[in-house]
Formats: C-alpha cells, sequence, structure tokens
C-alpha cells in the first residue's frame, strides 16, 4: 500500500515552556521497506508521525485508512506489524533494525521456531495496598501511605508516572498552600513522584496494566511482559478518565483524534502533528490544548462548543481569543472531510435540540480534527473488586471528574481512609473533603471582573470575571495588596492595598489574567506602560516591534510598541512582555494577536450526512444506523445483545469507545437507560499477548 505522508511535519523544534533534548540518541528502523530514523526508545506512533507518516495500514473491514487515535492502548487504529508481530504503535517502542510494516487487512502469523509452552506456576506476590495508576490521586494517597510504612505496590501502565500531569504545561489553579497552585502540571507531577519515592515503602511497577479481578480477590498484572499475580489486602483504585469520543461522519478519518493523544504526541513525544488544526469542545480540556498547540506553533483555525457557553474556566477561554482564536458557541461538527485523512471541516450552529440548522455551515481548511468532548471514569476494576467483596476504594477522576488539584485531595484522603481502616492512628482532618469539594467545584457563573483602581501611576489590572478555586497572586503579592474580598478561594481578586511593580503576581497567575500598568515613563501621559505574562513564541517581540493589542475578551484594542522581553529562572518558564500602549487604552490591554481570525467560508451540504456515514464501533466499523436498526428490529435492551449480533465491543478496545455512543443511541431512541442491561465487564481489560503466559523450553542442549 502507499504510504501517505504530510510534507512539512517534523518534531517540535523550538517552546516556549518545555525543555528540548540536545543531541537525543536516535535509531534506524524502517517502515514499508523505508528507511527511517527515530529517537531511541520513543514509540512507533510517534517516529512515523515524525517522519511524516500518519497512515499506519487498512482496515480488514472495508480498507479504510487507519491512523493514530488514543495514543494510550486502548484502541488499535495504529496496529502495525513491528518484525512479524502485530502492536500497537502508540505503546510500542522502536528497537534499533526494527521493521515496520503497514497492515492491510488481517495479520499473517509469525512462525516462531524458539520452542514454548505454558508456564508452569504464575508468580503471585502479596501486599497490604495495590495502587492501580501513578497519577495524581495514586501518588498522592501512596504518600499518605508510605509515611505510616505501609507496604505498597503502585502500578502504572505507562513507563513513567504523574499521569496526565506528565502532559499539562500550564500553571495550575487552586491553593498555593493545598495543592501546588501556581507550579506546572509536569512539575506538580515530579515533585509528588519524588515525595513518594522518598517513602521507602512502595514498589514502583511501570509499564505494567493492571488487567482484571478475579473471583477471589486475586489481580492481574502484565509485569515486564509476563503476567503476574498480585494479591493484595486492600486495592486502591486510582486509574483516571478516558476520553469521551463524539459520533460525526469523517471522524474515523486518520487527522481527528483525542486531546490526550494530541498532548501525548506534542507535550511528551515533541512531535509536530499538525499546521492547522480545529478543535471541538470548550471545556477545560479544550481549551487547554488549543492554547499548548499554539505554543507548539500549529495554527488553530476555531474552537466550537454546542453549549452556549463554554464549560471551561472563562480565563482558559479568554487566553485564546486575546491570540486570535474564533470560539464559536451554540455550534457543533458536522462532518470532516477528506480522501485519506483529514483535509477540512464543516461546522454549524445549532437550534436549542442541539440540531445543525440548515443553512448555517461553513467550511475551514484543516488537517486535524481535535475532539475534547469530556471524559469518562475508569472505574472497571474498583467495580470489578466490589462485585467480588474486595476491600477496595477508588480516587480521583476513577471516583469523580474533577481538576488534578482535587484529584490530589481525593487521594489524600483515600490514603487515610485506609490506614483508618487498618486500624492506624490517623485523622482526615475536616477541612480536607471541604477543599476537595471546592478544588473541583465547577465554575460559577460569569460576573465580571473588580474595575482597575483610578488616580495610581503604577497597578495590576486583574481580570478574574468568574468564581473559581485560585489563589496564587494573594500569596505572592509583597505588600499584602491583594485579596479576595468573597472570603474564600472562590472568589475573585481584587487590588486592596498598595503595588511596587514588582510583576510576581503577573508572573504566577494561572490564567494569564493579570497586566501591568506603569505610567511613570511618559512624563507627557501619552502612553503608559504595560507589562503581560506571554508563553508563546518571542521570536517576533523584538525591541521596536509594533504588535496589535488585545482586550480581555480577545477584541481588537489598538497597537503597542515591544520595549522589552522580560525572562529568568523566578519566572518559572514564563516570559514577560513590556509594550508601550496609548494612555487611554492600558487599562484595556490584556494580550497580544499572533493570528487574525478566520471565519471559515459558507458551503452548501448537498449531500447532508446521515447515520450510515457516522461509525460508531471503529473495531468493527459499525455505523450508527446499523445500531438503531438492530435495536429498533429485535427489541434488544441489553448491551450484550447488540454486541452478540452486531459485535460492537468485540473489538480491541473491549466497548471503550463505543460504549457511551451506544448508550446514546438508546436515549435518542427514547428507551430509558434504566430499562437496558449494562455491559458485563471481564478480566481482561485489555489485550495480553499469550507469551505473557509462556516460557521458552530448556533442554539439554541449551534453549
Amino acid at each position: 500500500m502507499s504510504v501517505a505522508s504530510l510534507a512539512g511535519q517534523q518534531r517540535v523544534t523550538s517552546h516556549p515552556v518545555l525543555d528540548l533534548p540536545e543531541n537525543p540518541a536516535t535509531v534506524e528502523f524502517s517502515f514499508d521497506g523505508r528507511p527511517l530514523h527515530a529517537r531511541a526508545s520513543e514509540m512507533i506512533s510517534s517516529a512515523l508521525f515524525a517522519n511524516g507518516i500518519q497512515i499506519f495500514g487498512r482496515h480488514a473491514q472495508d480498507g479504510s485508512p487507519q491512523g493514530i487515535f488514543c495514543a494510550n492502548g486502548q484502541c488499535s487504529q495504529c496496529l502495525v506489524l513491528a518484525d512479524g508481530v502485530p502492536v500497537k504503535a502508540c505503546i510500542t517502542p522502536v528497537q534499533p533494525g526494527m521493521d515496520v510494516r503497514s497492515l492491510d487487512g488481517l495479520p499473517s502469523l509469525k512462525t516462531d521456531d524458539l520452542p514454548l509452552e505454558f508456564r508452569r506456576e504464575i508468580p503471585q506476590i502479596e501486599t497490604e495496598v495495590l495502587i492501580v495508576g501513578g497519577g495524581p490521586a495514586g501518588l498522592a494517597a501512596a504518600i499518605e501511605l508510605g509515611a505510616e510504612k505501609v507496604r505498597c505496590l503502585l502500578c502504572d501502565d505507562k513507563a513513567s508516572l504523574g499521569g496526565k500531569l506528565t502532559l499539562q504545561t500550564h500553571n495550575f489553579f487552586g491553593s498555593v498552600r493545598d495543592c501546588y497552585a501556581g507550579q506546572r502540571g509536569f512539575d506538580i507531577g515530579a515533585r509528588l513522584e519524588k515525595e513518594a519515592r522518598a517513602t521507602g515503602t512502595i514498589d514502583f511497577w511501570t509499564g505494567s496494566p493492571v488487567l482484571g479481578v478475579f473471583h477471589d480477590g486475586v489481580v492481574g498484572v502484565l509485569h515486564q511482559g509476563r503476567f503476574t499475580l498480585v494479591k493484595p489486602a486492600r486495592m486502591l483504585v486510582a486509574a483516571g478518565a478516558r476520553e469521551k469520543v463524539l459520533a460525526f461522519a469523517g471522524a474515523d478519518l486518520p487527522g481527528v483524534y483525542g486531546a490526550g493523544a494530541f498532548q501525548t504526541l506534542v507535550n511528551r513525544d515533541l512531535i509536530r502533528p499538525s499546521q492547522r488544526l480545529f478543535v471541538v469542545g470548550g471545556g477545560n480540556v479544550g481549551l487547554i490544548v488549543a492554547y499548548q498547540a499554539l505554543q507548539a506553533g500549529i495554527d488553530v483555525v476555531g474552537l466550537v462548543e454546542v453549549l452556549p457557553e463554554c464549560g471551561g474556566y472563562k480565563v482558559h477561554l479568554d487566553k485564546i481569543r486575546r491570540l486570535g482564536v474564533p470560539v464559536l458557541t451554540s455550534h457543533t461538527v458536522v462532518r470532516a472531510e477528506g480522501t485519506e485523512r483529514v483535509e477540512r471541516v464543516i461546522v454549524a450552529r445549532v437550534d436549542e435540540a442541539f440540531r445543525p440548522i440548515e443553512g448555517t455551515e461553513r467550511v475551514f481548511d484543516v488537517d486535524t480534527v481535535l475532539v475534547a468532548v469530556g471524559l469518562a471514569s475508569v472505574n472497571e476494576l474498583y467495580e470489578e473488586g466490589r462485585r467480588v467483596g474486595m476491600k477496595v476504594y477508588a480516587a480521583g477522576d476513577a471516583c469523580e471528574i474533577a481538576e488534578a488539584s482535587a484529584a490530589i485531595f481525593s487521594g489524600r484522603i483515600a490514603g487515610r481512609s485506609i490506614l483508618a481502616d487498618m486500624g492506624r492512628p490517623v485523622e482526615i482532618p475536616p477541612d480536607w473533603r471541604t477543599t476537595q469539594q471546592i478544588l473541583g467545584s465547577h465554575p460559577g457563573p460569569v460576573r465580571g471582573s473588580y474595575p482597575p483602581p483610578v488616580g495610581r501611576s503604577v497597578y495590576p489590572v486583574i481580570r478574574c470575571p468568574q468564581e473559581i478555586p485560585c489563589n496564587p497572586c494573594t500569596e505572592v503579592c509583597i505588600t499584602d495588596g491583594i485579596a479576595i474580598p468573597e472570603g474564600n478561594i472562590l472568589g475573585r481578586p481584587k487590588l486592596v492595598g498598595d503595588c511596587v511593580g514588582c510583576l510576581k503576581c503577573v508572573a504566577i497567575c494561572p490564567g494569564l489574567a493579570i497586566s501591568l500598568v506603569d505610567r511613570r515613563h511618559d512624563p507627557t501621559g501619552k502612553t503608559a506602560r504595560v507589562t503581560l505574562g506571554w508563553e508563546m513564541a518571542t521570536g517576533r517581540l523584538s525591541a521596536g516591534t509594533v504588535v496589535p493589542t488585545s482586550g480581555a475578551e480577545g477584541e481588537p484594542v489598538g497597537l503597542g510598541r515591544v520595549v522589552r522581553v522580560l525572562s529568568g529562572k523566578a519566572l518559572n518558564r514564563r516570559k514577560m512582555v513590556v509594550i508601550d500602549v496609548p494612555s487611554a487604552e492600558a487599562d484595556r490591554v490584556a494580550g497580544i494577536r499572533i493570528r487574525l481570525p478566520e471565519t471559515g467560508a459558507p458551503v452548501s451540504l448537498a449531500v447532508p450526512p446521515t447515520d450510515s456515514d457516522v461509525i460508531v464501533c471503529r473495531c468493527e466499523r459499525i455505523t450508527k444506523q446499523m445500531v438503531r436498526d438492530y435495536v429498533t428490529a429485535t427489541g434488544a435492551r441489553d448491551f450484550n445483545a447488540v454486541k452478540a449480533g452486531l459485535r460492537c465491543g468485540m473489538g480491541p478496545c473491549g466497548g471503550k469507545t463505543c460504549g457511551d455512543l451506544i448508550w446514546q443511541i438508546y436515549r435518542e431512541l427514547g428507551i430509558d437507560r434504566s430499562e437496558v442491561q449494562p455491559p458485563v465487564h471481564r478480566p481482561f481489560t485489555q489485550e495480553v499477548p499469550l507469551r505473557a503466559f509462556l516460557s521458552e523450553v530448556e533442554h539439554d542442549g541449551g534453549v
């Protein structure tokens, strides 16, 4: 088959926040006979993307092009042959000299000359506590348990700990004292890992997915490629969340994938997978990833949110609007189009029932559509543990979807709860649960920011119009001049005292919502100096450059002249751009526009998409219409009946992507969820290679 490439797709060569490796080690491998280079130990999928290859094979069912989708080992979109063995490219590292082949249909089984047999004994170990997941909740719980010298085993399916924190480049919200607010996500993850390892009582198994809970309370783990049994006295599930998917025509094209996959490619593997990106979803994840794409030098053409207002923090929304990204609320994606991969996306306004309004369609030329429409708890192991009578607990997103700061407190509380159940003399401080609730709360209504002061020569302009948990600016002000009048961390900060222009509030604000106005530099009073926090490239911001300025919500303000760009270790990878602007505009200047918003071109859909164009089950290529017809014809009120009749949920993802979509189809058919028997989850939670249960046969002549 032909290899599809995108010209100019390369690695991230500069980044305003992330450190790029100098002279990284490389290895040679090949793809369909074409010699290529990869960075040592990087995943096959990232190596292929770095070489401009984004189509990895073709589906056996209908020959449709396949590429990356989840980048998390959950689906099978990225299946390739590596040295003759079918593997998921996103979780299989490149090896020197590896022969990678695209899959066109089903793979042929490899002939193995080594004599193999089933292992006579599967090793089983015991532990006081098994922690499933090494993200913020799992690590926080491990710190609490380790402090009391409880022997724990922490298993995580990734090669490194920290969970999604490792992919977050932004400064976190919340409380400085309670959950490291003002620090960047990847720094928080590293700090939690260091604290957990320092306890000395935790065994860490990375690259070791937990595969299932069995009826006798024994847990299966794939450790170092071998199936291993763990018998815990207690189990804490902190496995995080998986992304929800959205069903629309063309959603199965290469170039449509989730926010987590994008963050993995860009922020972990430093791949620049796109030139023109479109985001679907205005929650925190969609807004943050749009911002992170701009940081990596990727043009964000637009963002749509089906609701009348974006559900994420308004400061996240305003950050991308100030840079020039158009945000279309009450809009949805209608179709992604392209021959072999995404070439354009069509969006439309929706009515009160969230149905696209005919005649409002607009088309944008893009190469990537990023879907960020929410998260679902990964709680199957918790539910199975409860079913078989284990002493099992849940924390973080596996318990309730919330911010990482709330997950930290959730893990702390879970750790203390386990200790209490073990009879250890510990207490859960009463304010912990309150703090967790506050940190996990949804953003409050937009009430507007407090107005800037009048009659001062130097002062911060604080643009926090919404009640969200955040207090770094109040903690760093050296004059105690910033306070939250509402009296709690959810309030909106306000200047209440003196300002000496130290810039600490501008440097730490997670939402880049504070600028400093200094009117002392122009004796005539015609201009004022404004300092902005900046986390984009600075190449076009040299002294003397004239830049377009934008207001709090991205509205054009005027022009400013760059005076200088400040940097330093104390700014924690953030820059400060100092610009001179007309004095009358100073209080309104909140950002610098780096792109001109696009409106898209009107388009008429000659053939509107139908349910037959919408793939629900990616593994088996089952359409929405096929599911609707089956449920209507058979009256099926059991997920397992749909599975048996259509094979939905029988593919490698095990129903992780199609499950929510089938629930949605039942809802659209007017069938209440309580009437439908949910799917049965059994071990294994993911595919396990047969080799994990085998060993090489020894004989007199050797192995």
